[in-house]
This record gives structure tokens, C-alpha cells and sequence, in this order.
């Protein structure tokens, strides 16, 4: 399993996924419509263009796509790490996987701090966050949703020197 940037012409793999009403019930509760979907997969690519290795992932086993990863910039030194799977492959350990990678990535920047956003119901997103020593930071509403953010640090001793 490998991560590939998404390119401008990935934009149906990606269709594919947030049109997803499995997919998407636990993220945004609905799937996404095609001209939403257009208009934010052309902020990805922007995001993309950003960083060589923070961005948004196409998922790939071989040259079968399975889901969407990413490592987003929040704050100086903070960033947000999340991933989506198309159904087939739920359950079979690549979220584990996924997550690994997507901390390997935050770990060749200048991040210091991961947060991860899920629906608290999404038993298993925890389950695999919790085991990639995320500790949960506060259940919430976020945007009219149910929302648990999850935190892990990637070097306590320069971020406790930031802080001062």
C-alpha cells in the first residue's frame, strides 16, 4: 500500500469516495453532491501544492484505489491527520496502516502536534487512533455534528520549549 498525492486527474477516485453515502455518514452525514465535491476537490489540489508531503493521498494497493488520507496544517507546528476508506475495505487493517503512514509523513515536518476529528459512534477510527497513542481531548458538537478530537504529540521536549 502506497500514498500518491491527488493530481488533477483523480477527481474521480475522489467523486467516488465523497459521493459515498456509507462513507460519508460518519463524517459529513450526507454524500456529497457533484458540483460541492468539484468546487472541494479544487481546494485539495491547492492544498496539495502547498508542501511536498503535508496534502491530501489517494489510498492505493497496486493501481486499485481505496480511500483518501491526509496531513493538513491547522496552526504553527499542529496539523490534522484523517483518512477515508471506501467500503470494501473496511475491517481488513488498512486504517492502521493508513494512520502509520500519515505519522511517518507528519514526522518529516515541522509538526509537533496531530489532532484527528471523528464521530465518537465511529468505534473503529478510535480504536485505531487510541492505538497510534492519540488520547482524546474533548467530545463536542462541530458544525452540528458529534465530534471527538483526539491529539497526539510527535516531540514532547520541543513542543514543551515552544510553549514557554
Amino acid at each position: 500500500m502506497n500514498l500518491v498525492k491527488f493530481q488533477k486527474d483523480d477527481f474521480e477516485d475522489y467523486y467516488r469516495l465523497v459521493s459515498n453515502e456509507s462513507v460519508m455518514a460518519q463524517i459529513t452525514e450526507r454524500a456529497i453532491p457533484l458540483e460541492e465535491a468539484r468546487s472541494n476537490y479544487e481546494k485539495v489540489l491547492l492544498s496539495n501544492k502547498r508542501s511536498d508531503l503535508l496534502g491530501s493521498y489517494k489510498i492505493m494497493s497496486e493501481d486499485q484505489f481505496l480511500g483518501l488520507g491526509h496531513v493538513t496544517l491547522k496552526e504553527a507546528y499542529e496539523a490534522e491527520i484523517g483518512y477515508m476508506l471506501l467500503p470494501p475495505f473496511w475491517g481488513r487493517g488498512y486504517g492502521t496502516e493508513v494512520a502509520r503512514m500519515l505519522i511517518e509523513l507528519a514526522e518529516q515536518t515541522d509538526v509537533k502536534k496531530l489532532m484527528a476529528t471523528i464521530d465518537p459512534n465511529n468505534i473503529a477510527s478510535r480504536k485505531i487512533l487510541v492505538n497510534q497513542q492519540f488520547v482524546s481531548e474533548k467530545v463536542c458538537e462541530i458544525d452540528g455534528l458529534p465530534g471527538e478530537i483526539l491529539s497526539r504529540r510527535l516531540s514532547e521536549s520541543i513542543l514543551e520549549e515552544i510553549e514557554q
